[in-house]
């Protein structure tokens, strides 16, 4: 009898951790003010936070990156500063690039993005990338001479996901 109360016990234990789990929210959405970055971003984990100052005369300034990773996917903001006015479209260029470059992705169409507070540019643009075993949504863009990459890299493409990721951000201070 006792084999069969604790096959019982074990078993209702068992249902309300499957019922408890999937009441969790997959996605915990966070307003965070990355440091450095100048930017407000809603991101769906705590991201973790990497930096480097600037360098020196002829390196790069401040560049960081926020990131995190919830519900098989990878959400992260990075930045970086420019030192020459003339190299911000270039830096946006490569940027978007590169990317598709790495992950041996497909390109999709370039569409414009628009972040609030951002300084307008013909090279500020979204795309989505789509590699054999995973696809990026990808928007670089521009507040003066810092150059941003927001990313959503997935299984798949997440509408919904990287529309509220996108949605929120703001630089600046721009409401």
């Amino acid at each position: 009898m006792k084999s069969a109360r604790t096959f019982v016990a074990f078993g209702f234990a068992a249902v309300a951790a499957t019922l408890l789990g999937a009441c969790a929210p997959t996605l915990d959405w966070r307003e965070v003010r990355p440091e450095g970055s100048d930017a407000q971003a809603l991101f769906p984990c705590k991201p973790e936070l990497l930096s480097r100052p600037a360098g020196g005369a002829h390196a790069p300034g401040r560049m960081g990156l926020a990131q995190c990773k919830a519900g098989g996917a990878s959400f992260s903001l990075s930045w970086a500063e420019v030192a020459d006015p003339a190299q911000v479209a270039p830096a946006l260029r490569q940027m978007r690039e590169s990317l598709a470059t790495k992950l041996a992705a497909k390109p999709g169409e370039l569409l414009p993005v628009q972040v609030a507070g951002m300084t307008p540019n013909p090279e500020a643009q979204m795309q989505t990338l789509l590699g054999a075993n995973q696809s990026a949504q990808v928007a670089v863009f521009t507040r003066g001479q810092l150059v941003y990459q927001a990313m959503l890299l997935s299984p798949k493409p997440d509408a919904a996901g990287w529309q509220t990721f996108l949605a929120a951000l703001k630089l600046g201070g721009a409401q």
